[in-house]
């Protein structure tokens, strides 16, 4: 008996939090695992969505990131963070559900604008909800074991994404798009009200508010960081080249390849499966290696995914298709967790709120413009040579952001840091 009370003892209040952090994961995962990728892709055409038009929605996640920096404001003085995250979690995770009733209730004509508002209205209220939670997160997971905890907590939840899409991929095969969307929703509509009764479990630490009480002050403290405002600028490029291509690569497989949902699933699968082994790699370099440089070394991975598309014109579809999903997955995984890692590690903790917000609104903005771009630039190349759509502009793409990448984000990301900097607190 003693035994097992020391042992529940040593349950402490952070593990704690660090389980509830990684259960909440699961449904979140389900509803997004679902609603993402190939699923987005193909639930817009069977909508009757445009290239231009799938580019449009694909980049409003992003754009609608600049309202974290009234987020960011707003947190001064309405300090209750589990509230905000209840709330605006809680709205992102039903409106986006919600666009499974478009063909429902509403007629045809009204499909694809009924879904960009319900879409837009979701993710505004995750962008509000994502300041709130990245600063949680900083609190909740101590400094000395984030980078592991960060790498176990993504690959286990990018394992059960795996296998939703592949269940994912194999509904909508079978039952076709009518019938296997239904079914999905029904998936995801219940998956998004655990996730909102999961928030309820979620701890509220204390808020250390910004040492500066007016907006523009506050918005000015990133901005006078030159090491932080330097990487944020250049990263904010960075996904401006890579959303060109790599959002519109589903749309590729299904309308421009002809994959089938199952293949396309497999792939998607085989992504996450590299992107789930990856977390745990890049997280155990994060242990010893710093946030930038490791970013740094994703760059190379996420230009061949795009690069390789031009194999195309020599080798079978599938071959191609399998080496640019290894590459995005191993590329992305490290990619996401190491930014996120440097917004939430390498800024000082009081003005924390505005150093994520302002990264956020630059990277949004690019990568909003990028797949815009993207798709009208498939829009246009309808009547050119096929192959400048198949894959003449992933490769144009891939090969700007390696020679991008081996020359300004070598001297961005592996510049010498500040003695300001480095002695941030990263708690």
């Amino acid at each position: 008996m003693q035994a097992k009370t020391r042992s529940w003892n040593r349950f402490t209040p952070t593990r704690k939090h660090l389980w509830i952090a990684t259960l909440e994961g699961a449904p979140a995962t389900v509803v997004q695992t679902l609603l993402n990728g190939p699923f987005l892709t193909g639930y817009l055409l069977y909508l009757g969505a445009t290239s231009a038009q799938i580019g449009l929605v694909l980049a409003m996640t992003t754009i609608v990131n600049v309202g974290q920096i009234l987020m960011a404001f707003f947190m001064q003085r309405w300090k209750n963070r589990k509230l905000q995250i209840l709330i605006f979690g809680g709205l992102h995770r039903i409106l986006w559900a919600a666009t499974g009733l478009i063909p429902l209730l509403l007629d045809r004509d009204l499909w694809i604008p009924a879904y960009i508002a319900l879409y837009t209205s979701a993710f505004l209220s995750n962008a509000f909800g994502g300041v709130v939670w990245s600063t949680l997160m900083a609190d909740m997971v101590p400094s000395s074991v984030r980078a592991r905890y960060f790498g176990i907590r993504n690959m286990t939840l990018n394992a059960l994404g795996a296998l939703c899409l592949f269940a994912g991929g194999q509904i909508l095969d079978k039952l076709g798009n009518e019938a296997g969307f239904e079914v999905l929703y029904l998936v995801i509509g219940t998956a998004a009200v655990l996730n909102v009764i999961a928030y309820l479990f979620y701890p509220n630490p204390p808020f250390e508010p910004s040492a500066e009480s007016g907006l523009l002050p506050m918005l000015t403290r990133p901005m006078k960081d030159t090491s932080y405002i330097r990487a944020t600028a250049f990263l904010s490029f960075w996904l401006f080249l890579q959303g060109i291509a790599v959002p519109l690569f589903s749309y590729v497989m299904l309308k421009l390849l002809q994959v089938s949902y199952e293949t396309i699933s497999v792939l998607t699968v085989l992504q996450t499966a590299v992107m789930m082994i990856s977390f745990y790699v890049w997280g155990n370099l994060n242990a010893r290696w710093s946030n930038r440089r490791l970013l740094f070394w994703t760059l190379p991975l996420l230009s061949l995914s795009c690069l390789l598309w031009g194999m195309l014109a020599w080798l079978p579809v599938l071959p191609v298709l399998i080496a640019v999903h290894i590459l995005l997955g191993a590329g992305t995984g490290g990619f996401n967790q190491l930014a996120f890692n440097f917004i939430i590690g390498d800024t000082p903790r009081g003005e924390r709120p505005m150093f994520i917000a302002m990264y956020n609104t630059l990277t949004g903005l690019a990568a909003f413009l990028g797949p815009l771009l993207g798709g009208v630039l498939y829009e246009k190349a309808e009547g050119l040579p096929l192959w400048v759509q198949q894959y003449g502009i992933a490769a144009g793409t891939g090969t700007i952001m390696l020679v991008l990448a081996l020359t300004l984000g070598r001297k961005v990301l592996l510049e010498r840091q500040s003695r300001r900097t480095k002695t941030k607190d990263a708690g």
